[in-house]
């Protein structure tokens, strides 16, 4: 088996994403290390690095993994860029923590990770270009007030584990928690798309409205022309992984329309503007201490989303 039980005696341990390998760890300061053109397979870490200052990690395939790219301690001035990469369900496809100028661009990060990207105390950093897919709420966190970075024309997607193997895990984060999480200040988010595609009898808790852009601390955020798209799925559970995911993938059929609240401001929360991202039944927020201009609805009564 590529990984090995880890004790929570599952059906299926040879999908635990465990077995205390790495792939690359580097664990002191370096300037200007160069990852590129690799491939790294069935590694509980696939690629950790601390204290990077120039690093780039690019062009690199990382995919049945726990954790695909972990930057810690601190770092700064470096880019993740052009990669194609997927986590476990207990790990993170990207992490990073103190970090400044870190630029993720134009990678295809897919399922199952935990959180596709996870950040901590990540600040003046660039977010944008990418397709990201999960299978669980919480797909990119902003944590420990990362504050004065920007998210821009990334393309998410959440829908249902299609694999009958897979259907028991999750990353324990409910619906209400959101696709994109936010804890900081002065972040701008804008020109993202967000499908959220999945029948309603997954959501948890049962009959959640699920939240799409969530702000749970901070201030002077800048929210604007996001897009949303909210439909059941009615997709099929199969034993191929590989025909399952392309399966579901490829299904754009029209069906029931989900109720979602695109953008959640916490009450704690104050000074954040919000523009074109929602109507006025999709916004959360205390109006008098918060900047809204709502999306404005067709006269049917349809949604310009």
């Amino acid at each position: 088996m590529h990984f090995v039980d880890d004790g929570a005696n599952d059906d299926n341990p040879e999908n635990s994403y465990v077995n205390n390998k790495t792939g690359i760890y580097v664990a002191s300061a370096q300037d200007s290390f160069r990852i590129t053109g690799m491939g790294f397979i069935y590694l509980e870490h696939g690629i950790v690095v601390y204290h990077a200052d120039a690093l780039t990690i690019h062009n690199n395939f990382i995919a049945e993994c726990g954790n695909c790219i972990e930057l810690r301690g601190w770092g700064q001035a470096s880019k993740v860029t052009d990669n194609l990469m997927g986590a476990g369900y207990k790990g993170y496809s990207i992490y990073a923590q103190n970090f400044a100028q870190l630029l993720v661009s134009t990678n295809n990060i897919f399922p199952r990770g935990a959180s596709t990207i996870y950040f901590e105390q990540v600040t003046r950093s660039l977010l944008s270009n990418n397709i990201l897919h999960a299978f669980y709420p919480g797909m990119v966190v902003l944590k420990k007030v990362s504050s004065e970075n920007l998210i821009s024309s990334n393309h998410f997607l959440r829908d249902h584990e299609p694999w009958q193997p897979m259907q028991t895990h999750d990353n324990g984060i409910v619906d209400s928690y959101g696709l994109l999480a936010i804890d900081g200040n002065n972040n701008t988010v804008t020109n993202n798309h967000f499908s959220e595609i999945i029948d309603k009898k997954y959501l948890k808790p049962s009959g959640v409205t699920p939240v799409i852009i969530h702000v749970v601390d901070g201030s002077s955020n800048y929210i604007s022309n996001n897009n949303v798209v909210a439909s059941e799925a009615h997709s099929e559970i199969g034993e191929s992984a590989f025909k399952s995911q392309v399966g579901a993938l490829l299904t754009t059929q029209q069906s029931s329309v989900i109720q979602t609240i695109n953008v959640l401001i916490e009450k704690n929360s104050r000074n954040n503007t919000i523009l074109d991202s929602g109507t006025d039944e999709q916004i959360l927020l205390d109006k008098s201490v918060n900047a809204i201009r709502f999306t404005p609805k067709v006269p049917n009564g349809e949604k310009i989303l």
